[in-house]
């Protein structure tokens, strides 16, 4: 037998290839077999035992269907032939036949009918669809999560930074929004190479020439797979590429390291904001799920975004083994699709189980510490910005060099300066103003630039 050889030849990993990637094999036995009883090259009898064979191993139900090393021979074919030879066993002992005996059904000639181990690669690509449902479901709720925060907090003003310094404020509405829209942006690269991932080479057997299948195979069969499978798969225009090219399997992992790096993003910020609680930014809280310390009592650590982190830089390494395999094709095939089956697998796995970690874990509890937003904005020079329309670069910068000496806040340096007025001030360096787009008052400016408590500062500043 041939997974018997290979199942003790191959024992790298100790793992076995993902759980979708044999259904997928199996749903492939099922519309090859359909699709070759349409075509009468096989009996009606024999094509139904091999359908009801392959639907057992689909639904998981035949636990040796799965007994090869996850990396193994190019190309997956002990993977293919071990589905095969589990599907002819069950198939023939439906007839009424042995298990190893292959008769009347035979796993390559039967079976395998019509196909190769090198076109039946399509299976990675009905794992990768089937596993993407999960994952959108996933980033979508997460993304709805932090929507409902920035509902929440759209009012409360925050100092924003850049360069991990004080920069010019921003509200936690708008943060908890750009983090949402992030996400949302990754889940919509996800979803768009569902259509490359949908377009197979099956029915292009060894080198995608077709040698073997009948010439409506490949239309039949792909039919038949879409309504297993509930997709909509197409015929690739060139089987001859999708024998080497995983260019669809490389953008799938790509758009997965887009949204691991954007979602390992947040995971840093969440844990900045969080930090402290006495000495650092301490902006909000997170859920506490565990102690923090073996040593330190009462110490809490932001440990989902930490693990989620981790699993996201993760996900970054298996889409650099996925392309490293992608660009390893030669001539008329790519003999790496294990290796790419099984780092997809893991990442589309992985990142699903900690989008979710995440959300409910972590964001779906997040506090935001309103009191300290605000001591944060009244104690600091952020509002210089919103003043430099007013009062100009030089000017305001100068206030801000001030404010520093005498450890003051910009306000108070601004109105003992008498350069504006409460009323003034307080509308230049309103929440609204302060987050978003506004024009200048141009009346205003020429009112305050006029004035002589604004002529002298210039000019005092000048002889300096």
């Amino acid at each position: 037998m041939f997974t018997e050889r290979a199942r003790h030849t191959f024992q790298l990993t100790g793992r076995p290839p993902h759980p979708a990637l044999v259904r997928a094999y199996a749903r492939i036995k099922q519309a090859a077999a359909r699709a070759n009883a349409r075509l009468g090259l096989l009996p009606p009898r024999w094509a139904t035992a091999i359908d009801r064979a392959a639907a057992l191993v689909a639904a998981g139900r035949v636990p040796d269907a799965a007994a090869i090393d996850v990396l193994q021979a190019g190309a997956g074919t002990p993977a293919h032939m071990n589905v095969n030879e589990v599907v002819a066993n069950l198939a023939n002992e439906r007839l009424g036949g042995r298990r190893g005996r292959y008769v009347p059904i035979h796993p390559n000639s039967h079976v395998n009918l019509g196909q190769s181990s090198n076109d039946v690669t399509t299976a990675i690509r009905l794992m990768a669809l089937e596993l993407l449902g999960p994952l959108d479901a996933e980033l979508a709720a997460l993304v709805r999560a932090l929507r409902r925060q920035a509902v929440r907090e759209r009012d409360v003003v925050k100092p924003g930074r850049t360069h991990l310094q004080d920069a010019v404020p921003i509200t936690w509405g708008q943060v908890f929004g750009g983090w949402a829209q992030a996400l949302d942006d990754a889940r919509r690269a996800l979803g768009a190479v569902r259509g490359e991932l949908s377009v197979i080479g099956l029915g292009g057997t060894a080198v995608g020439t077709g040698l073997t299948a009948h010439p409506r195979f490949r239309a039949l069969v792909t039919r038949e797979l879409s309504r297993l499978v509930g997709a909509r798969l197409r015929p690739a225009p060139t089987p001859v590429a999708t024998a080497w090219s995983l260019r669809p399997l490389l953008a799938c992992s790509a758009a997965l390291r887009g949204a691991a790096v954007d979602l390992a993003k947040i995971c840093v910020d969440l844990r900045l904001l969080a930090s402290g609680p006495d000495t650092g930014l301490a902006e909000l809280h997170l859920p506490e799920v565990e102690p923090g310390s073996s040593i330190m009592p009462g110490k809490v650590n932001p440990s989902v975004p930490e693990a989620v982190q981790m699993a996201c830089f993760q996900v970054a390494a298996d889409d650099h083994a996925v392309a490293l395999a992608a660009a390893a094709g030669e001539l008329e095939l790519n003999v790496m699709t294990p290796l790419v089956a099984d780092n997809l697998a893991g990442a589309l796995t992985l990142l699903t189980r900690a989008v979710r970690l995440l959300r409910v874990r972590c964001v779906e509890g997040i506090a935001v510490d309103r009191g300290r937003a605000r001591r944060l904005v009244a104690g600091s020079l952020i509002e210089a910005t919103a003043l430099s329309p007013y009062l100009g670069y030089d000017v305001t910068a100068e206030l801000v060099k001030e404010a520093r000496r005498r450890s003051q806040p910009l306000r108070d340096v601004v109105l003992g300066h008498r350069l504006l007025g409460e009323r003034e001030l307080g509308r230049v360096l309103s929440p609204a103003a302060l987050t978003g787009p506004r024009a200048t008052d141009v009346a205003l400016r020429r009112r305050v630039q006029r004035a002589p408590a604004y002529r002298a500062f210039r000019a005092a500043l000048a002889e300096e």
